[in-house]
């Protein structure tokens, strides 16, 4: 593997592309397109991904980050996909160690509230079952004052927890990616596939334009996948129909002291019903998720609305009445757009109603996967390249071999054990590259964060940095958990990173102000009327 993937990598590979004829080319570069890619490199499939924005710039970086089954899939039957989801759970949780770690959830009980204690207990015995161990229980009103200091205790009887899993979903996806190109696979952002081509009825090789030249290529492959999320019905054929129901999800992002959980907290809003969750992620608290049809253009950046804003903030009093959180309080905000297939009749429905449940949309030459859930982003992976292998003749079978490969236990000097894990689970075959960095640049954090410098050097040198929020929001979570965007580091930023980016000062300037407005509009509070 090459380790020094960046811009000036990316330079000398395009001109490459179209001499070779491809096995198999991925279209998306989220946790479903880095999926297949990895699981197809380590066939030895002459494979290619090609991302038209950013790796994880859609929901793969603006999901809820947990790893779980889906409790409420239970309830609604889906069992299947609870089964395979709470395995799967298991999986990463064996697998990546510090990428993706257990988490307790707590959901209190009220005096006539719904789900009581032994409803509750009902299905989470269910789900334990599927999950192969026991990892509920109840605790009585009393430990809870201990447990979750702040929550509202009027009529509260006690509440129920059980374990599922938070991940940082981006640095999964570059995770799978770097496990991918270790077996060969070719990695590239900026690339926008404008047309598929067909020879004879079947799919061919796709037409690309380069997002940074505008300039074009066109590439061949045996096969295709599409795997583009709440786009992937750009590239079907017109007269296919429209089965699509994109649904947006919004999160609020608060320091940690000032709405601190030593886990997760979720809880049925009092407004509609739905399930929503304060929890701890990277030192921050998160509020969400919102979740209703998202009707604006998907080629712009979803972002909260104003009555999104006052759902989660409702949440925020509805749980801890006495902190009071207010607008004022949040560190930035997120959005992501689900890509759930909708039912016959859907938009009558609550979006929350809709199955997480994926498809495939087969065409000859073309395998494109619809809907489907994070937690089970390898088993999606392993039916797409089964139909996949059926088009190129090929047998194809499950081993289940593990997605990432382990990291050689070791300690850098002078980082804790704690340290070490994080950096492990987040970087994994690449340990060994940063830790030469951690020497150089040395062991300090950005600002309250656990975020080091070095790895803001190493993403520049090595995790395909083309643009300034790819680094800020994606190959780290700056933008997210530091004031304004990380405004008060620009240039310490600066100082570090433009020369690693090889960027003049002119480029720099336009980055910062590109990525000012973006974060405001993307990640900034709405505008709010009287």
């Amino acid at each position: 593997m090459n380790q020094e993937w960046n811009a000036a990598w990316r330079e000398q590979m395009l001109p490459t592309l179209a001499d070779e004829n491809w096995d198999l080319i991925v279209i998306g570069g989220g946790i479903s397109g880095a999926g297949i890619v990895r699981e197809a490199a380590r066939r030895g499939w002459r494979c290619l991904l090609l991302e038209q924005r950013d790796f994880a710039w859609g929901t793969s970086s603006r999901s809820s980050k947990m790893v779980h089954g889906g409790l409420r899939y239970i309830a609604k039957g889906q069992w299947r996909l609870t089964r395979d989801s709470v395995r799967e759970r298991q999986r990463l949780l064996d697998e990546a160690p510090g990428l993706v770690e257990p988490m307790s959830f707590l959901m209190p009980h009220y005096r006539g509230g719904f789900p009581g204690p032994r409803v509750l207990g009902g299905l989470l015995s269910v789900y334990d079952a599927l999950a192969g161990r026991r990892s509920h229980r109840f605790h009585d009103a009393q430990q809870l004052r201990f447990i979750a200091p702040g929550l509202k205790e009027n009529d509260l009887i006690g509440g129920t927890s059980f374990v599922d899993a938070l991940t940082d979903d981006a640095r999964l996806v570059m995770r799978v990616l770097s496990e991918a190109r270790a077996d060969g696979a070719v990695v590239l952002n900026g690339l926008r596939v404008a047309q598929l081509l067909r020879e004879e009825g079947r799919v061919s090789g796709v037409a690309v334009e380069d997002c940074e030249s505008g300039e074009t290529l066109h590439l061949r492959c045996g096969v295709l996948a599409v795997a583009t999320g709440a786009w992937a019905e750009r590239l079907r054929p017109s007269d296919s129909p429209r089965q699509l129901r994109p649904l947006r999800g919004s999160h609020l992002v608060l320091p940690g002291w000032r709405l601190p959980v030593a886990q997760a907290l979720t809880f049925l809003h009092a407004r509609d019903r739905r399930p929503v969750f304060v929890f701890p992620w990277e030192g921050a608290t998160v509020v969400g998720t919102t979740d209703l049809d998202h009707r604006e253009d998907l080629d712009h950046s979803a972002s909260i609305s104003g009555e999104e804003l006052d759902y989660l903030l409702a949440a925020c009093t509805q749980a801890f009445p006495a902190a009071e959180v207010t607008a004022m309080d949040a560190l930035s905000t997120w959005s992501g757009v689900r890509p759930v297939v909708g039912a016959a009749g859907a938009h009558q429905d609550k979006p929350s109603n809709e199955t997480r449940e994926h498809v495939l949309w087969q065409e000859p030459g073309c395998v494109t996967l619809a809907g489907g859930k994070l937690t089970t982003f390898r088993p999606q992976a392993i039916e797409v390249l089964k139909a996949c292998a059926d088009m190129l003749g090929r047998a194809f079978e499950d081993d289940a071999a593990p997605v990432f490969a382990a990291v050689q236990p070791s300690l850098i000097p002078g980082l804790s054990p704690q340290q070490w894990r994080r950096l492990a689970g987040r970087h994994g075959r690449d340990l060994p590259k940063l830790a030469q960095l951690i020497a150089e640049v040395g062991q300090e954090t950005v600002g309250i964060t656990d975020t080091l410098w070095a790895e803001l050097a190493f993403a520049c040198e090595a995790e395909m940095v083309l643009h300034l929020d790819d680094l800020l929001l994606r190959r780290t979570r700056l933008g997210l958990l530091l004031a304004r965007g990380g405004e008060e580091h620009f240039a310490a930023i600066r100082t570090l990173c433009q020369p690693r980016l090889a960027w003049s000062d002119g480029r720099w300037q336009a980055e910062i102000q590109r990525y000012r407005l973006l974060w405001q509009r993307d990640h900034g509070l709405p505008e709010i009327t009287p």
